[in-house]
């Protein structure tokens, strides 16, 4: 069942699922994925125990927190899911995507590579779409997301995007940051208490 509009009961993260990523990454994933569970909140992933994601996941693991993964059966060997934390296999990327998104009320996006990249930037067109109104937190330690920040300010400059783009997402750098601006986020857009049909998205 998808999660009601204005709940804050499950947090996806988006991140790398490669394991040559920096350590101190690694080490800064793990700690976000333990602050969301000691907050009450079910960590929602791509289902993979590699890099990035495999680190985080296992922070709310070991946090005592729940842990949603959702793996397409064709990546089970590659990204190696754990055997325990409830795992959702699925047929196809699209549907990975979708259930994710659907499963979550909130999004948090680590340090990674082209598939996270992918993912963010589907999201963040949804939400410019009208499609859904939850909240997007970048954690970015040493200005690993700044050059993506500075590509959305470039279109807003040319007026390809509109100005309010920069307020469709927030960005911290310190991983205890994290948990307080999903927060503060999801009541500013409660504020509002429109939440679109998200049916459309299928």
């Amino acid at each position: 069942m998808p999660n009601q509009p204005g709940r804050l009961d499950s947090v996806c993260v988006y991140c790398g699922s490669s394991n040559d990523a920096d350590p101190e990454f690694l080490e800064a994933a793990y700690e976000v994925g333990a602050e969301i569970a000691r907050a009450g909140m079910r960590f929602v992933y791509g289902g993979g125990g590699v890099g990035l994601m495999g680190a985080s996941a296992r922070g709310a693991h070991d946090a005592r927190g729940k842990v949603l993964g959702i793996i397409p059966d064709f990546l089970r060997g590659r990204e190696q899911p754990f055997d325990d934390v409830e795992t959702v296999i699925v047929s196809s990327m699209h549907e990975r995507k979708m259930m994710m998104f659907e499963r979550s009320d909130a999004f948090v996006v680590l340090p990674g590579g082209i598939g996270t990249l992918e993912e963010i930037v589907e999201l963040l067109s949804w939400q410019r779409l009208g499609l859904h109104e939850k909240p997007v937190v970048f954690y970015n330690p040493r200005g690993f997301w700044d050059p993506l920040f500075e590509l959305f300010e470039h279109t807003i400059r040319e007026r390809l995007s509109p100005p309010d783009f920069a307020k469709a997402w927030r960005s911290v750098d310190k991983v205890e940051d994290v948990v307080p601006a999903i927060r503060s986020m999801s009541v500013v857009r409660d504020a509002d208490a429109v939440h679109p049909d998200t049916a459309r998205l299928t």
